[in-house]
């Protein structure tokens, strides 16, 4: 048995750093790393050189230098701990005298401190340093000691460093914010676009497959005894299936582009209630469509919505309600469009009143198609028998147009 070829870049878990980002992190640390103490280094040897009477800097002060910097590659990890090391090593017992670049590396593990939210440790770094190099106790009662101006110097140029960190590590959260809102953003319209495609491709589905059943079994059970009957609902599995594989081509289409050429048909609206009719004239539902008030054009997310709310209604209608007749009643009103679609099917023995019929998502995927537009949906069985599905969808903006017309 041979082992199934995995492909080689496989996506990375949530959770988890992508892949490279840690070995990344690591190299720029060990370079970070290895340019301090190169500049430490060279710093050091080259004031001894060039400067007359500055102190020479012995094997231990190279030694020193060289585990200050390596510190620095544990940084982002260790925080306080590499802060700790690099301060012990610029304080240390003439360390400042003969390496003057000794304060690098710990300013670098100030600044990664800070941006790690270890402000307690890094202002504590910053005071022990400060009087470390003011009134270091190996040099109290000597003239060693600080002046006032070198102190006053010294203050400052520390609180600017703090100031300049509190900067950077401000920025560097304002911009993580933007980014963690961004993508939640985009989590929650991939969210919607989800759903909006769940329930398209549950109202093209669900229709057309109920079609498709109800003509099979008309098909099996006449196929013998009338073989017209049956050819004639074998027919109309086929057209059916076909007008389904076009929608669901369209449907999803915004997920990638799929036979490009081949024809399409028109965007779903109210102009093609009449190919929903002829549907469900051949699942054995005939169906009546009645209109009120002027007709005018819709927007295309309102003329959208109520096809696929009278499509997905006489689905329900006839897969659950045993009836042979429909009406669809379209009420055109200044401020709204607004739906009624109801049969005559008998109410099932045993259902409470205003229970749902079937077990799936339809009558919640119409009432998310109408509150996604700021309107309302109804469906229950009907005091008489039946059952009805009433929905109101705002036409926002729409009586302003028709009345300055």
């Amino acid at each position: 048995m041979t082992k199934p070829d995995l492909p080689a870049d496989l996506p990375h878990q949530p959770g988890l750093p992508p892949r490279g980002a840690a070995a990344r992190r690591w190299a720029t640390d060990i370079a970070i790393a290895v340019a301090v103490i190169a500049i430490e280094v060279v710093g050091t040897f080259g004031s001894a050189h060039w400067h007359h009477g500055h102190a020479t800097a012995g094997v231990g002060t190279y030694l020193l230098l060289a585990a200050g910097g390596a510190s620095l590659i544990a940084r982002r990890r260790y925080p306080v701990g590499v802060l700790a090391v690099t301060l012990a090593v610029a304080i240390w017992p003439g360390m400042a005298s003969q390496a003057h670049l000794i304060w690098i590396a710990l300013i670098v593990a100030f600044f990664t401190a800070v941006q790690a939210r270890q402000r307690a440790a890094a202002v504590a770094s910053l005071v022990i340093g400060y009087v470390a190099s003011i009134w270091p106790p190996w040099l109290i009662g000597s003239p060693g000691h600080a002046t006032a101006g070198f102190a006053v110097w010294l203050a400052v140029l520390l609180l600017f460093l703090l100031a300049v960190a509190e900067v950077i590590r401000a920025r560097g959260q304002r911009t993580a914010a933007l980014e963690q809102s961004r993508q939640e953003e985009l989590r929650r319209r991939a969210g919607e676009e989800r759903m909006r495609i769940a329930r398209d491709v549950h109202d093209v589905v669900a229709h057309n497959i109920s079609v498709i059943n109800v003509q099979a079994n008309t098909a099996l059970h006449l196929m013998d005894r009338q073989p017209d009957r049956a050819r004639s609902a074998l027919t109309t599995i086929n057209e059916v299936s076909g007008q389904a594989l076009v929608e669901l081509r369209s449907v999803l289409g915004v997920l990638r582009a799929v036979d490009e050429g081949a024809p399409r048909a028109p965007a779903p609206g109210l102009a093609r209630l009449g190919d929903l009719a002829d549907t469900a004239a051949a699942a054995g539902l005939a169906v009546r469509v009645e209109e009120s008030g002027q007709p005018v054009p819709l927007p295309a997310d309102v003329d959208l919505a109520a096809y696929r709310i009278v499509q997905e209604a006489l689905t329900n209608s006839a897969r659950h309600s045993g009836g042979t007749n429909a009406t669809i009643r379209i009420a055109y009103r200044e401020d709204a469009l607004v739906l009624d679609i109801h049969d005559d099917g008998a109410r099932r023995p045993g259902r409470p009143p205003g229970q749902p019929r079937g077990t799936g998502s339809g009558i919640a995927g119409m009432t998310e198609r109408a509150a996604a537009l700021g309107g309302t949906l109804q469906a229950g069985p009907r005091p008489g028998g039946g059952f009805a599905v009433q929905a109101r969808l705002p036409l926002p903006g729409l009586s302003q147009d028709v009345d300055g017309r």
